[in-house]
Parts: C-alpha cells; structure tokens; sequence
C-alpha cells in the first residue's frame, strides 16, 4: 500500500470474548493499547458469567482507559458464556469499519493491527489473519506450545505452522471489514466451536477473499494442564466432525489422523492382549513416532519441558480423535438446521 502522511487510517473495533481469564486478560488488552497503530481504537470484551477475576479486572480496564478518548474499553455482557454469543455481542456494541478478533489468552505483536489494515487494502479480502504463536509460561506449557507449532501435532495447518501468504480456508482469530460481518450476519451461534470456519466458508461462498499472512502472529498461552488440553482437544474433535457433516467435501486426511490412530492403537491392544503379542506393534510404533517427533519439536527447550512434549502430543491426537469418533449426529443435525446461507454482495472488493 502506498500510504502517505495524511491519509487517515480507518478507526478499528478489538472485539474480546472473555470466561475466567483473570490471568491473562489485563496482558491482552495491554498488548492492543500498545499497538503501534495511528487510527482510532475501541477494545470492547464480551463478559461471560466468570467465576475468577475477570469482572473485576475488565471494570479496572474500563475505569483506566475511560479519560483516552481514542484508546477506550468498554464492556457488553454475554449471559450464555458462549463464544459465538460474545462475538456477536461485542460487533453489535463496537462501531469502527474495521473489526479485530483477539482471545483474552492472545497477545497481538506490536504491528499486528497496523499489518492487517494494510493487508485488508493491498488484497481487497474480508478477512485476514496470521499465525497462533502458542507461547508457555512453564515447562508443561513450554511442550504443549512445541506440540501446537509441530507439524506431528497439528499436520500442515499453515496458522499454527506458518507458511506463504495467499487465500485460505479459515484463519486464526480475523481483521474483519465490518461489512463483511454484517452482510452474513455475524457468527452462528450454534457453532460452539469451529465458529470462525463456519463464517469464513460463507464469507468465501459470497465470493469474498480470506487470505492468511505470516506477518500476523498473534502469541497463544496453552491450556495449563492435561486435563483442559484434553477437554479443548476433545472438543476440537467434536467440532471438526460437526463441520464436516454441515459441509460436504471439507474433510481430508489430516482430520481423519487422530481418528485412525484412536482406531488403530484401540484395535491393537485388544489384538495385543487377546490373539497375539504382534498386535502391540501399532500402539508401540504410535509411542515410538511420537518419541521421535517431539525431538526437533522441543530444540532449545529445557529437559523437563523436552520429556513432556510426547505426553502434549498423546493427549491432543487422542482427545481430538476421540472427540470426532463420539460426535453425535444429534449435533450437526441442530447445527444443519440452523444453517444460514451465505448472502452476496452487490459490492464485493476487487484485488
């Protein structure tokens, strides 16, 4: 983009979804106020019904950034504390035509909105987003995050491994133009997970342009134990299956790994345990390939956090598996039903 000195940059709205986040969410908001961007900017954080801090916090926000009139936080409530229902929530109360995606466990880097305006301008896309760099505090988080950015933890998934910039299927997080949001209506809400990747397949179908950038990397906390990786991985799984029975033809065979692999391992030690000692060698070969894979995924990592990265990357492809293989179809046959159609534009933005 050839910009000059006196060209005004579009105003732009940070919208928030936020339960329990007492930990991270002041960080967060730290990191947008922080933004090396001129345009004006609202921060406005959907409230789930939390059970920590986070009201509390969110109200010191609001108080700290009241007497900045063009770097304020505001707040909206999301009885149902559901994801979907606080994006909607917030893009209703925020009001700039440029609209900003960020988690209250993210923390954009220093360009992040400045970059994404510009890339919405030089491409002409509906939304654009970048890298979920998973960052750990600990040695658990520290092997979670090196199984997260690990091709054998994720496959080929361009936003958590990186890759070239060009058009996508979905992205992490989104910049949004506010007129792509409100022309298909904002999130649906029966999407309790997978709720960008549904509004992204709309966007598309309406002929509007994802398009992903390894200039945008947002820095991601990991869930900090085994058991919530597994409940976030586990529905992840569930999601996934839901997706892939609301639309036809978007599955392929990264997302049926995990699902093979619980197949497999599960089939193996009852043949293991029941025929012959030989069925023991696919659940042997999995741990062995797991092993192997998380050596160059913990280099420059500290021992403890090295030898927990097979334990991460179990614990994500199981739970993930287990959660496609037990999806019920009651589900996406209420998400089906719920379904929205995409709704084109008599104007759509041109490269």
């Amino acid at each position: 983009m050839n910009a000059k000195s006196d060209v005004q940059l579009p105003a732009v709205s940070v919208i928030m979804p936020v339960l329990n986040e007492e930990r991270h969410l002041r960080g967060a908001v730290q990191a947008i106020l922080a933004q090396e961007y001129a345009g004006e900017m609202e921060v406005v954080i959907a409230i789930g019904p939390s059970t920590d801090r986070t009201d509390e916090i969110a109200a010191e926000l609001v108080r700290e950034t009241a007497p900045n009139k063009n770097k304020r936080v505001h707040t909206v409530p999301n009885p149902t504390g559901r994801t979907p229902a606080a994006l909607n929530a917030a893009i209703k109360a925020s009001r700039h035509p440029i609209v900003v995606r960020v988690d209250g466990h993210g923390m954009l880097s220093p360009n992040y909105i400045a970059t994404a305006v510009r890339l919405l301008e030089e491409t002409g896309a509906q939304n654009v987003g970048g890298i979920m760099h998973a960052e750990g505090e600990n040695d658990w988080e520290h092997a979670v995050a090196a199984a997260m950015t690990s091709k054998i933890g994720v496959g080929n998934a361009a936003f958590h491994t990186g890759g070239q910039a060009g058009p996508a299927e979905t992205v992490y997080l989104g910049v949004f133009r506010r007129e792509a949001l409100e022309q298909q209506g904002g999130y649906n809400e029966e999407f309790i997970r997978a709720q960008d990747w549904e509004l992204n397949f709309r966007i598309r179908e309406a002929g509007g342009l994802i398009w992903f950038s390894p200039e945008l990397r947002v820095s991601y906390r990991p869930r900090p134990s085994v058991k919530a990786l597994a409940k976030q991985y586990k529905d992840y799984g569930r999601w996934r299956h839901v997706v892939a029975r609301y639309h036809e033809g978007s599955i392929n065979l990264r997302y049926l790994a995990a699902p093979a692999a619980v197949c497999g391992i599960a089939a193996g030690v009852v043949v293991g345990a029941v025929l012959t000692p030989w069925g023991f060698v696919i659940p042997g070969g999995y741990l062995a390939a797991i092993a192997a894979g998380s050596l160059p995924a913990g280099r420059g990592l500290p021992l403890k956090a090295r030898l927990r990265i097979p334990v991460a990357l179990a614990t994500m492809h199981m739970s993930w598996g287990w959660g496609f293989l037990t999806s019920p179809k009651s589900l996406a046959k209420r998400v089906i039903a719920s379904r929205r159609p995409a709704v084109l534009s008599s104007h759509r933005s041109s490269h």
